[in-house]
């Protein structure tokens, strides 16, 4: 039946309203199939533009990366070249000072009225302390820069507070102060030499800002650690001061006038901290103002035997056992001029006879097939046509028709060349020398020997 032949308008209607539904729908699915069309067009091209900057960042990051590579190699060579220069600093800086303070002792010797002794007294203060702050600019940039690490060993406590007693009490009684210990038959796992330096520097702290009572060096089991205490009934730290006193160069206000007029330099705990770390120990500090501050140095504690202490820790004696120099043949290797000189005044002085060498030929040469037999040896180890002390040493050794006691007096405090001195039998002697430890030990070898 067609349309034309429906009389019932409701009917109709129906079939009218069928027939509109069923156009809507189909418009409908038209209008979404054609949003979806546009739908997917857009989605591609936002994953085109997603996938074009993920390229684009990974070529920025694969760069990135390459310069980052880039930077590390020059940070590496320039840790390098600052390893390079330390070794040389040690040597070449120091020795100019080393030179001047020989010329000071020697110049001392040569003045006949007290003003004028006072004068190179003065001038050896000055010398000292700025021995004192290049070897601790030196001490913190090898530590900075990792040249200087620690060799673990069984460190017995006691020993290591004596030998810094022995130095240190005459300054703490010079002021009328108390310095006591309590110190248990303890080892530690850690560095002696870093361990003896961190705590001389505490202790030389709580002398210099403690004007009455005294300083105590204790120790505590605290559990599987050993804590060592260094007190003092001092000046204490204001608050807003305690996170300064371990940068370098800040000095409390009763640090800028020492003993004698002695100015801090302000590097002593900064040195401190750098060893703590270094030896992974921990650095606990507790201080009241006006009464007194404690440092805590905590370390693990062992029952091992300590391994001996090299012949370079031993304490130079600080007089001669009775000996004297007069007379006394001495070979000095050394090839700075300014030390020579000053070197050449100081035996001179003491009456000795003495030939010179630059180089390990000519320290052989000097030996005039055993006519000339030293009583002592001096070298450095730094000598002209790149020879090293510690060669020449070893030279000098197989040709000598008996033992003679040696010094390697060098700039050079490498863990190396101190470890050569020791294999020689050498005594190893840091410059700048002191010229009254110089002559005290140089008389203790020489009458040890004979």
């Amino acid at each position: 039946m067609g349309i034309s032949q429906i009389d019932d308008p409701v009917r109709l209607k129906r079939i009218n309203e069928a027939l509109v539904n069923r156009v809507e729908r189909a418009m409908d699915q038209q209008r979404n199939a054609f949003s979806l069309f546009q739908t997917a067009i857009s989605l591609d091209g936002q994953v085109r533009l997603r996938t074009d900057e993920l390229t684009a960042t990974l070529r920025s990051l694969e760069k990135s990366n390459k310069e980052l590579a880039h930077q590390t190699e020059i940070a590496e060579r320039a840790d390098q070249s600052k390893t390079r220069f330390l070794a040389a600093a040690s040597h070449d800086i120091l020795q100019p000072l080393n030179a001047a303070q020989l010329t000071i002792s020697a110049l001392h010797d040569l003045q006949d009225t007290d003003k004028g002794r006072a004068m190179v007294l003065q001038v050896e203060r000055s010398l000292d302390t700025m021995n004192e702050l290049l070897r601790t600019l030196l001490d913190i940039s090898r530590l900075d820069a990792g040249v200087t690490t620690p060799t673990f060993a069984s460190v017995p406590i006691a020993p290591v507070v004596e030998s810094l007693l022995s130095d240190l009490r005459p300054i703490a009684e010079q002021k009328g102060l108390r310095l006591r210990t309590a110190i248990t038959q303890g080892y530690v796992w850690s560095d002696r030499l870093m361990l003896r330096r961190a705590l001389q520097n505490l202790i030389s702290n709580a002398i210099r800002y403690t004007d009455k009572g005294g300083i105590l060096i204790g120790t505590r089991r605290r559990g599987s650690r050993i804590s060592i205490e260094v007190i003092d009934t001092g000046c204490g730290i204001p608050e807003d001061q305690r996170d300064l006193i371990f940068e370098e160069f800040h000095r409390g206000a009763m640090g800028k006038n020492g003993q004698d007029g002695e100015c801090a330099l302000g590097l002593g705990l900064a040195i401190v901290k750098r060893l703590i770390s270094n030896l992974g120990h921990d650095l606990i500090m507790s201080t009241n103002v006006g009464r007194g501050s404690c440092f805590r140095i905590l370390a693990e504690r062992t029952s091992a035997e300590p391994i001996p202490v090299a012949s370079q820790n031993k304490r130079v004696p600080e007089h001669s056992p009775g000996g004297t120099l007069s007379g006394k043949k001495i070979l000095l290797i050394e090839n700075d001029g300014a030390v020579l000189e000053a070197m050449c005044q100081l035996l001179d002085g003491w009456g000795c006879e003495y030939r010179l060498a630059a180089a390990t030929e000519k320290a052989l040469q000097s030996l005039s097939g055993n006519e000339w037999v030293p009583d002592l040896i001096i070298a450095d180890q730094h000598l002209d046509q790149g020879d090293l002390g510690t060669t020449t040493l070893k030279a000098l050794i197989e040709v000598l028709p008996h033992d003679v006691p040696m010094i390697l007096a060098t700039a050079d405090t490498s863990e190396v060349v101190t470890e050569l001195a020791e294999d020689l039998g050498a005594e190893h002697m840091p410059k700048p020398l002191k010229p009254a430890q110089l002559r005290a030990l140089m008389s203790h070898l020489v009458a040890r020997d004979s």
